[in-house]
């Protein structure tokens, strides 16, 4: 055979060659099966991350392929982003909620506020378009103001603000009604509670090596806090108001759901709300305050309107004392406006023999039969007040002088008891000399010192006497929490804007005024002037035609749209406002361009 002829190490050989390709093609056979392998795995795995992309946004793998088998890759599912989507939109409305209504009470707060606002104005509305009688008005403000009140204590923060305005007649733009009404949250805002007070004041100081008295009782309460009567340590007697707690984050809040009923309800009002806003964030900082009444006394003192014997006093600070939620000062003696003025309502019903109630009647439907015929309702002149004051004034000195002699004769001998005496608050207040007083500080303040207090209502004014009250009456000048500053250049600008309305210039006033910033869509000459005149100088009859404030203004508005405002002299706007509608209700009308005009020709002819 074949096989047997061969030698050994030739067989030798031929194995060995033949196993060595027999390995080699076990080895191709194994690699082949390995790439297969992985070709399959690669398949799968990519037929998977298909699968999976249907419901994912995306999905993370492992680059290593020595722990790709070991690792598990987390996969978004499809109800993740929307889980997701609803915790962002949770979570920004919770911040939209804290930043803009002060929370979820805020959100209470405005939804109580609409539920009465909105259905009484939609019926104001309807009887503005039936142009219903007066006895239907009447009844509607009557109805209306309480439910307003109600709804303003209990919701309280800027809602006081709301109804302060409304008591101070602001544009005189509302009935007597509403002012009566609402007359009561002037200074008779309901306190918080003393512990509440304490525990405020302990936050920002000693409270026990503070004060060595501290009355319990407050003197006054307004929409942010409230005020006490005190004793230092050192003897010195002073009042001390007191931030409420969470003040600022409803009061925000407040601002913010007005400005929403507004921009739906009153368009017209909504720029100037919006700078309104800006002027409440300075409120909040008693120190701030503090400096503000310190700049304004002594503005006042060096131009000589403050100080003894003259028009007005501002309270001097106790700097030392005086916290961001804690304001220490001087007590000014003396009674809030309002209530001066309701005694002296009283004194001239007492002076005609009738109640108060029958007074007010009999001079409302006098003014009504004046309006009706086309007359002009204005109270008595500085000099007539002069006159009627000298001759109650002798009266008083009389009965003073025949009590004098009763008591030490026939009272003392009887012993039939001691007739009073009466002082000089007995005597009825000068309302024209009163109203030309507040006119001429605050043009001194808006126009010389830039530095003027946009809240002057009437809550803000005391009527001061010394501790006899023998004296004349002063102006008390307090809360300066909107202060507004008015540059060299702002100020000259409307001292100009002032002599042109003065003038009834229109071409000037409606320069003056675009440079001031103010800006509608047509620019209208005609409707740029009224605004004008309404917002800084004087919203008689004569300028409205006889309407309501409110109907002029959306006329006006209807018009030629308002697209920006004046920033800078909202709060001038505000403040002649405030005067005027006191002027109004005293029967003292002025036109506030006239009254500043001599100031503002001073302040251009020697560049103050």
């Amino acid at each position: 055979m074949l096989s047997s002829r061969i030698s050994p190490s030739l067989r030798r050989r031929s194995y060995y060659t033949c196993n060595k390709w027999q390995r080699h093609a076990a080895e191709q056979h194994r690699r082949g099966l390995q790439l297969q392998q992985k070709c399959l795995q690669q398949q799968q795995f990519k037929q998977q991350c298909k699968q999976q992309s249907q419901y994912a946004f995306f999905s993370t793998t492992s680059t290593s392929s020595s722990s790709s088998s070991n690792n598990t890759n987390f996969q978004i599912k499809w109800w993740h982003p929307v889980i997701g989507g609803l915790v962002i939109t949770v979570a920004g409305g919770v911040k939209w909620l804290h930043d803009h209504l002060g929370g979820t009470e805020g959100f209470q707060r405005s939804a109580s506020f609409y539920s009465k606002a909105i259905p009484r104005y939609l019926m104001y509305r309807y009887h503005m378009v039936m142009d219903s009688p007066n006895e239907v008005w009447e009844e509607l403000d009557k109805e209306t103001s309480k439910i307003a009140l109600e709804k303003m204590l209990e919701l309280e923060g800027f809602y006081y603000k709301a109804g302060q305005m409304c008591a101070s007649n602001l544009g005189d733009a509302f009935p007597q009604i509403w002012r009566d009404t609402m007359s009561v949250l002037q200074d008779q805002v309901p306190p918080q509670p003393f512990d509440v007070v304490k525990k405020t004041i302990e936050s920002e100081m000693d409270f026990e090596k503070t004060f060595k008295w501290f009355e319990e009782k407050p003197i006054g309460s307004a929409s942010i806090g409230q005020v006490h009567r005190a004793e230092l340590w050192n003897g010195t007697k002073v009042v001390v108001k007191v931030c409420y707690p969470n003040a600022e984050r409803l009061l925000r809040g407040d601002v913010r759901t007005i400005k929403t009923f507004a921009s739906l309800a009153q368009p017209v009002h909504v720029p100037a709300l919006a700078e309104i806003e800006k002027q409440f964030a300075t409120e909040f900082d008693y120190r701030q305050e503090a400096q503000n009444m310190a700049t304004v006394r002594n503005n006042l003192n060096r131009a000589g309107f403050a100080g003894p014997g003259k028009a007005c006093q501002v309270p001097r600070l106790y700097m030392e004392h005086c916290t961001k939620r804690v304001l220490v000062m001087e007590e000014l003696f003396g009674d809030k406006l309002q209530v001066a003025l309701k005694n002296d309502v009283e004194f001239h019903a007492k002076r005609d023999n009738q109640t108060v109630q029958e007074f007010l009647r009999a001079q409302q439907q006098k003014d009504k039969n004046a309006i009706e015929k086309g007359q002009k309702v204005q109270g008595p002149t500085e000099k007539e007040f002069n006159v009627l004051i000298a001759v109650e004034d002798s009266k008083r000195k009389a009965r003073n002088a025949w009590n004098r002699v009763y008591n030490t004769t026939v009272g003392w001998l009887s012993g039939s008891g001691m007739n009073g005496y009466q002082d000089k608050s007995t005597l009825p207040l000068n309302h024209a000399k009163l109203v030309d007083d507040l006119i001429e500080i605050h043009g001194h303040e808006v126009l010389v010192d830039g530095f003027f207090n946009g809240d002057c209502h009437p809550g803000n004014v005391l009527l001061c006497r010394d501790e006899l009250n023998e004296s004349e009456p002063q102006l008390g000048l307090i809360d300066y929490g909107q202060v507004k500053r008015l540059t060299k250049e702002q100020r000259h600008l409307f001292a100009k804007l002032i002599i042109a309305l003065d003038e009834g210039n229109r071409d000037l006033v409606v320069k003056y005024l675009t440079e001031a910033g103010h800006k509608s869509q047509k620019m209208d000459a005609e409707a740029m002037y009224l605004y004008a005149k309404v917002a800084f100088d004087n919203d008689s009859r004569e300028i409205t035609g006889g309407l309501h404030i409110q109907l002029f203004m959306e006329k006006l508005q209807e018009k030629d749209p308002v697209i920006s405002i004046a920033n800078d002299f909202v709060m001038v706007s505000r403040c002649t406002l405030l005067l005027r509608g006191l002027a109004h209700a005293l029967k003292q009308s002025r036109t506030i361009a006239r009254a500043w005009r001599p100031i503002a020709e001073r302040v251009l002819q020697e560049d103050i």
